[in-house]
């Protein structure tokens, strides 16, 4: 059942439909960390931190990402994601790029019926901070088509929480697939060379221009007194501003976490899971189910007895692994078999491991 909301704009008034009881944005309120709260030294790309948040740096700069205990007051928001410039780059490169982003599979975007003549505008909210006040850039990408859409906002005061309204039209050419893969890209810009910013700012749906990517953007990484934070993230259907959009949806921690779990699982630091060993003196196997199914086969990870800061201490008449491998011939969406050697008897073995499935 939709969940329907009146709000006055400009020229009357405006409906905010819900066709979901779920935010479409997984951890907009930075929540969930399941790899860790904070990394230093990121010069990379992929996700470090915050389930379902990556920060992809290609030659611009070094960075601390971090889960912080900051937030807008009276919006029920606890938590931020931050980064912090620790290294910088005040002239960069014509291909350097640093870019906030999540991402979102084709059949959980659905209802923005895009491609077709009803596709629906929809409005992207969120608070924002940074030290650095200026013109920043962002972009909404069609990864099925290769087809994206930007618009340009200002942080206008330094070091103040500051919420931001975009609106975007709808686009009735290409449509998002109907599947798990990555269709729906959403990007914050924070810096680029010239390969992204040498031609006019494409704020209107078209075939996807470098060039036209992050037109007029600041560059976050020329100083290392610089950082940048945001949070209370929310995608919503329709066309809102700043007075009409709805409060942040919030959603319980459990739930929210759960979400997650489709593309990240850890049993690291956690208390383990046993699993049934049955074997010979060669060979010994068991299986492990993730708490929920996965978006897709995923990458697994496996820590052995000698990592001790991954694996429970052996005890109680269970053994620890010490040289587990996967069963690529059992491994799927919903669990994986593992394989320690050598190992005698029938018996229990404790294990951790990491499933990553993410877009």
């Amino acid at each position: 059942m939709a969940l329907t909301l009146h709000g006055t704009v400009a020229d009357n008034t405006a409906v905010l439909s819900r066709p979901n009881a779920n935010p479409l944005i997984i951890n907009g309120d930075m929540q969930v960390a399941q790899r860790a709260t904070s990394v230093t030294g990121h010069t990379g790309g992929g996700y470090t931190t915050l389930d379902r948040w990556r920060l992809d740096v290609n030659a611009q700069g070094t960075w601390t990402i971090a889960q912080t205990a900051s937030a807008p007051d009276g919006t029920g928001l606890t938590n931020s994601f931050r980064i912090d410039c620790t290294t910088a780059d005040a002239s960069p490169a014509a291909a350097d790029h640093l870019i906030f982003s999540s991402r979102y599979e084709g059949q959980n975007v659905q209802l923005l019926e895009k491609g077709t003549s009803a596709a629906k505008k929809f409005t992207i909210a969120f608070y924002v901070k940074s030290n650095k006040t200026g013109t920043y850039i962002m972009e909404v990408d069609d990864n099925d088509n290769a087809r994206n859409i930007n618009q340009a906002y200002t942080i206008s005061n330094a070091n103040t929480w500051e919420k931001k309204v975009l609106s975007f039209d709808g686009d009735t050419t290409g449509a998002f697939g109907n599947d798990n893969g990555d269709s729906l890209r959403l990007s914050w810009w924070l810096g680029s060379g010239s390969n992204f910013s040498s031609g006019s700012l494409q704020t209107a749906w078209a075939g996807t221009d470098n060039t036209k990517r992050a037109v007029g953007n600041v560059n976050l990484a020329d100083n290392t007194a610089n950082d940048w934070s945001i949070t209370g993230i929310q995608l919503e259907v329709g066309e809102f501003d700043v007075n009409s959009i709805a409060p942040f949806q919030h959603e319980s921690f459990g739930d929210n976490l759960m979400r997650c779990y489709r593309y990240f699982q850890s049993t690291v630091g956690v208390n383990i899971m046993l699993a049934i060993a049955s074997g010979n003196n060669n060979l010994q196997c068991g299986s492990t189910g993730y708490k929920t199914s996965l978006r897709a086969n995923p990458t697994v990870v496996l820590y052995n007895a000698s990592e001790a800061n991954k694996v429970r201490s052996s005890g109680g008449g269970n053994i620890a692994l010490s040289s587990p491998s996967i069963n690529g011939s059992i491994h799927g969406i919903n669990n994986c078999s593992v394989n320690n050697t050598p190992f005698t008897g029938n018996d229990h073995f404790q294990m951790c491991y990491t499933v990553d499935a993410e877009l």
